[in-house]
Formats: C-alpha cells, structure tokens, sequence
C-alpha cells in the first residue's frame, strides 16, 4: 500500500516537472502579445495616434532617447501630428530621427515646432500598412517558436536526465504546443482586427 502511495506521489512529482517548465514561459507568450500590441498601435489606418512616433530613438547629445522624452507630442487633426521639444536644440535631432524612421511621412520644421502629415490612404498605402502589420505577427511567431524550442529542449533534458518519464515527455510536448497553438490563435485575431481597420 505504501509502494502505491510513493508511486502517487513521485507521479506528480513529475508531472510538476514538466508543468513547471510550461508555465514558466506563459509570461514569456504574454510578453510577446504586449509588445505585438504596441507595435500594431503604432500602424495607424484612421486617426493618427502619438504611439506612432513616440518611441522613435532620437540621437541626442551623444545618447539615444525615446522622442517622447524630449517634448510633447499631440494629434490636433486625424492625420496630423506636432511635436513641440522641450528645447529648440533637439529640432534637428528629432527631424533626423523621424526621417530615418520608416513611419512614411517627412517632418517638417516650422519655427520651434515639427509638423507631420500622414498621407491620405490610397491603395498603395493601404498594401504597404498591410505589408508591415505581416511582418509585425511574424516577428511574434518566431519570438514564440524560440520560447517553444526552448521550453522543448529543457523538457527532453530532464527526460535524459531521469526527471521526467519518456510518457511525461510526450504528455509534456502535446501540452506545449497547446500552449503555443493558442498564443498564435491571439496572434491572429490581433492582426485580423488591425487588417479590417486597414481595409474598411
């Protein structure tokens, strides 16, 4: 009777094991999810936002700074943005930035202020907003495959190793690619979401 209970108890010793090492790179998953959504902000169909700009790294006296620590950034019409710096120095800094950005829309100095105007959306425009949001959800799929190879290989380390059993092994791998299944799946309907703002 002992024997089965140890046999219970080493069973989900195990079956933590490998439990342990799924649930460790769910925050990983979500990571990737948070930061895809950011990104996917920043692809702007209707009104303009200030995420589009605002984490651009401006070169500023021998350091890189985010552009919204350098002045205020505001949106007075829905394909317009302004950007007032905080110091008229960092004009030409910011200007540099922005253009080598791939937000396609030049800046332009106006006294101590940059203005820039989003073209309309034409067709090209659409296709070409379209074209970054895929490479966007791919650059979150590879993230996630890299924490799939990583999670998989631990796995059949602690299977060599006597930790896990060869059955825990494949319970383990079928599991995981639930887990990465289902991030893709959140993947998709971020993109599909974007892809009819895009269109419509």
């Amino acid at each position: 009777m002992l024997g089965f209970y140890f046999f219970i108890f080493f069973g989900i010793i195990l079956d933590m094991e490998y439990k342990e090492i799924i649930n460790k790179i769910k925050p990983e998953m979500e990571k990737v999810l948070s930061f895809l959504e950011r990104e996917l902000a920043k692809i702007q169909a209707g009104r303009v936002s200030v995420s589009l700009v605002e984490d651009i790294m401006v070169d500023c006296f021998g350091q890189k700074l985010p552009l919204k620590q350098l002045g205020t950034i505001s949106s007075p019409e829905p394909r317009k943005l302004i950007i007032q710096p905080w110091d008229k120095s960092y004009l030409e800094s910011i200007e540099k930035a922005i253009s080598k950005s791939s937000i396609g829309a030049a800046p332009i100095v106006d006294k101590e202020v940059i203005r820039i105007e989003l073209p309309p959306l034409t067709e090209e425009f659409r296709k070409n907003l379209s074209r970054v949001l895929s490479e966007k959800q791919e650059e979150a799929r590879k993230t996630i495959r890299r924490w799939r190879e990583q999670a998989w290989k631990e796995i059949q380390q602690k299977e060599r190793e006597g930790e896990i059993s060869e059955d825990d092994k494949y319970r383990a791998k079928d599991q995981l690619q639930d887990l990465i299944d289902e991030y893709n799946e959140k993947i998709e309907e971020l993109g599909e979401r974007k892809k009819k703002e895009i269109t419509e």
